[in-house]
């Protein structure tokens, strides 16, 4: 199954792209956050063949939700009104700290066109979500 892993920010949306069987959460692209979020998603997921969703839910250090969580929950809810695939969300703290401390990630795009630190946070995001979903062998 083609699972897409979203981190979904006020100015950029990261893409990634997985498989459940290979196992495996690539960077894909970021697109600019403009307008109607869940259009955007949308969009995405079917420009992707997505057969799931999984969309990074920003959570304190604690695990409290706070005002951004309640807005990803609010796209979250409508994509799943809109898309016929499941929609789930996953903890995506400190995924963008993770991407920083990758070669490279502290900028948004390299001068090479290399994939920028929300995509690898949405890529990091997912393979987390990818590990949890597997049975242990």
């Amino acid at each position: 199954m083609r699972m897409i892993g979203i981190d979904f920010g006020e100015k950029r949306i990261g893409v990634a792209a997985g498989d459940d069987r290979t196992r495996l959460a690539v960077p894909v692209t970021t697109v600019e956050s403009r307008g109607d979020p869940v259009a955007e998603i949308e969009a995405i997921a079917a420009e992707h063949a997505a057969e799931a969703l999984v969309i990074g839910l920003p959570l304190s250090l604690s695990g409290a939700e706070g005002p951004q969580a309640a807005r990803v929950r609010e796209v979250v809810d409508a994509l799943s009104e809109r898309l016929t695939i499941p929609v789930h969300t996953h903890d995506e703290r400190l995924t963008t700290t993770q991407a920083e401390r990758l070669p490279g990630g502290r900028t948004r795009k390299s001068k090479s066109g290399a994939t920028s630190r929300d995509a690898v946070a949405a890529s990091i995001m997912l393979q987390a979500y990818m590990d949890s979903q597997r049975p242990y062998d």
